[in-house]
């Protein structure tokens, strides 16, 4: 599991407070292929989570419109980083087309990430900079993909591919529930509507049953 050494206040009680909703709702934690499916179903839980973490909406956001922005940015960053080597090194011919395609999708967020930022009045530098949050793409894990080769390689990108995917679209989805922005709620919802559908495009590709369990 990766270890989470949030940075300092104040950024990091806003990751807490959005992680916060996750814990309360099962999702929390590090992405791993022991991740559950994402909660469908409304309960008391997530409810209460919203009442003690999400800080009233203000010209900047919440916090849980401050964490969620400033971890979605960093995680699409590291994201496209693992894409772009597998869109030209994938032995399989149908996951080099599945990273190009996910790649062009993720930077088109990071279009509409980045100006978020700007208009909440938050810097571009990466907040996360040196610490392993759940699901992202770490140095470590690039580094591991550069060195594999083959089915090996492969294995590697489906596996980090999904962990990302999976954990940003929990994390959206307690923006959606929690957040106090208008954009950021929107721009959330598409995000996780556009996970899923890479998601269970994922699970189609040749080798992802054996690779992802």
């Amino acid at each position: 599991m990766n270890r989470m050494n949030l940075p300092k206040l104040p950024h990091r009680a806003a990751v807490l407070g959005l992680l916060g909703v996750l814990a309360l709702t099962g999702a929390a934690g590090c992405s791993s292929a022991a991740d559950s499916t994402p909660r469908t179903t409304a309960d008391s839980a997530p409810r209460t989570a919203e009442a003690r973490t999400s800080a009233p909406p203000s010209a900047t956001g919440s916090a849980t419109d401050v964490g969620w922005v400033q971890l979605m940015t960093p995680m699409n960053q590291q994201a496209v980083k693992l894409l772009t080597l597998a869109a030209e090194r994938a032995d399989e011919p149908r996951l080099r087309a599945f990273a190009v395609r996910l790649r062009a999708d993720q930077e088109a967020e990071l279009d509409r990430l980045r100006p978020l930022l700007t208009r909440m009045g938050l810097p571009l530098t990466d907040v996360h900079a040196g610490h392993d949050m759940p699901g992202m793409v770490t140095e470590r894990d690039l580094t591991a993909a550069r060195a594999a080769e083959g089915p090996p390689f492969d294995r590697l990108v489906l596996a980090g591919i999904r962990d990302h995917l999976r954990q940003s679209a929990q994390v959206s989805r307690s923006e959606i529930t929690a957040g106090g922005r208008a954009d950021a709620r929107e721009l959330a919802r598409a995000l996780v509507t556009a996970r899923e559908t890479f998601l269970a495009e994922l699970a189609r590709l040749p080798g992802a049953e054996r690779a992802l369990g």
